[in-house]
């Protein structure tokens, strides 16, 4: 073989020598390429708002009431201290506390020994009066016969008449006495002024006590009354005969009474003004001393449009709702009107912007965006 054959033989191996490299370095090449991210349409959901039948509140005819918040403590109407008449020892005290008793019942006794003497004292003196007034009547009988005749003077018939006269006023005298001790007699006997229940006992049996000394209370709880502070500026609402709804510690239903009397001063130091509301109590359940928080009324409207305050909203546009349509939530403005108690809850009049059976956000959860889409969950059970 000759030189040029060999060089030329030499020249197409080193030929398929490169050609192959640069062959397998291209597939090394591709083999590290990534392939380029195939776009796939986006279909995220719109977000939902859930809410509790208990957010909601479904607007319908409501009555509401305009009140103004009164407290106090009850306290019975009439009232009655019994006292002792006598400066006497008591004998007998019949009732005790809680016990009911009736106008003219007797409750006590008193000791009447010394009071019986003094009577019997006095009945003797009357009779002694009235002896020396049939002798004195004779006297004076006898000597206006005589006078009349001429057998005795002028003067003599005068002084029998002048000791008739003294007769008969000791008579009169000796029957005050015996009328005053009689009282005495009459008064150690003690009697109830009115009819109700003992609310006091001070005294024992066997006890010395004066005269005044406080024996018995008694408190007809038939009529109570709530003396209550109304501030100054509320007073002029007040009026005589309005009705009053009072929840009374104790008792789990309310009760109605209604205002009797107004004080026509301010008390000193809190420049508020009395109220007093009677309340019936026939079957006894209240007591005095319980306190009690009243709601006067002073407007009531019926039938209206009212919403639950919190469910009303106001920003720099307006005073505004939010409720559901067609399963999403929307923004409504509304005008307002009185405000005031409908059962336990406070409620706001709506006159317009929404109508009866409209689904309103009931509670303010922030910012709500209108538009959104809502689903009212069932309540867990």
């Amino acid at each position: 073989m000759s030189k040029r054959m060999r060089h030329r033989i030499i020249f197409i191996v080193i030929l398929v020598i490169i050609i192959a490299g640069g062959v397998t370095w291209a597939l090394k090449q591709k083999s590290t390429v990534k392939p380029a991210p195939v776009a796939v349409p986006s279909t995220v959901a719109a977000p939902t708002l859930e809410f509790l039948p208990s957010e909601i509140f479904t607007a319908k005819p409501l009555d509401i009431q305009q009140t103004l918040s009164l407290s106090g403590g009850l306290r019975a109407v009439d009232i009655s201290s019994v006292k002792a008449r006598v400066a006497a020892e008591v004998r007998e005290i019949s009732v005790r506390e809680g016990d009911t008793v009736r106008a003219g019942q007797i409750v006590a006794r008193m000791d009447v020994t010394e009071f019986q003497a003094r009577v019997d004292q006095a009945r003797g003196t009357l009779n002694a009066a009235r002896a020396q007034l049939d002798i004195a009547t004779k006297n004076r009988d006898n000597n206006r016969t005589l006078v009349e005749k001429g057998f005795i003077s002028k003067n003599a018939f005068d002084n029998s008449a002048s000791q008739y006269a003294t007769a008969e006023a000791n008579v009169e005298a000796a029957k005050g006495a015996l009328d005053v001790v009689q009282k005495l007699v009459n008064d150690t006997v003690i009697r109830s002024p009115i009819s109700g229940v003992v609310a006091m006992r001070y005294v024992q049996a066997g006890e010395k006590v004066s005269a005044d000394n406080k024996l018995l209370d008694i408190v007809n709880l038939q009529k109570m009354e709530l003396e209550a502070a109304v501030p100054t500026n509320d007073i002029v609402n007040v009026a005589i005969g309005q009705r009053v709804t009072l929840r009374i510690e104790g008792l789990p239903q309310t009760i109605e009474g209604k205002v009797v009397r107004i004080n026509p001063a301010t008390q000193s130091g809190s420049r508020s003004v009395l109220a007093y509301v009677q309340i019936a109590n026939p079957q006894n359940q209240l007591r005095s001393g319980m306190f009690a928080e009243a709601q006067l009324i002073l407007k009531t409207k019926t039938g209206v449009l009212a919403l639950p305050q919190n469910a009303i909203r106001k920003d720099g546009n307006g005073t505004y709702v939010y409720v559901i349509e067609a399963d999403a939530l929307a923004r409504k403005a509304v005008t307002v009107g009185m405000s005031g108690r409908s059962g336990d809850d406070y409620m706001t009049e709506v006159l317009s912007g929404i109508d009866f059976g409209t689904q309103v956000i009931r509670t303010d959860m922030g910012s709500l965006q209108p538009g959104t889409h809502v689903r009212i969950n069932a309540p867990s059970k």
